[in-house]
């Protein structure tokens, strides 16, 4: 494991209420830089595409201790 993804702590999705999490994803997806290929879509469409990629497990809600702040990364990006 290395010192990044030791900075990392899941957060599992049965422990945020549906406000929480869905103010996590729109705050995601409205940040600069967000790409979801070629296609234009609504804020909105980003957010169920996010919200499906976390249910299935392809993306997960961690908190990265290093820096205080919660991010949406790729599964394969964490181990454990």
């Amino acid at each position: 494991m290395t010192d990044a993804e030791e900075s990392y702590i899941e957060v599992p999705l049965a422990t945020l209420t549906e406000e929480t999490l869905q103010a996590i994803m729109q705050d995601w997806v409205s940040r600069d830089g967000t790409d979801y290929g070629d296609v234009e879509l609504s804020e909105e469409e980003k957010v169920a595409q996010l919200r499906a990629a976390l249910k299935s497990g392809a993306a997960k809600i961690v908190y990265e201790t290093t820096t205080e702040s919660v991010r949406i990364l790729p599964a394969e990006q964490i181990s454990g």
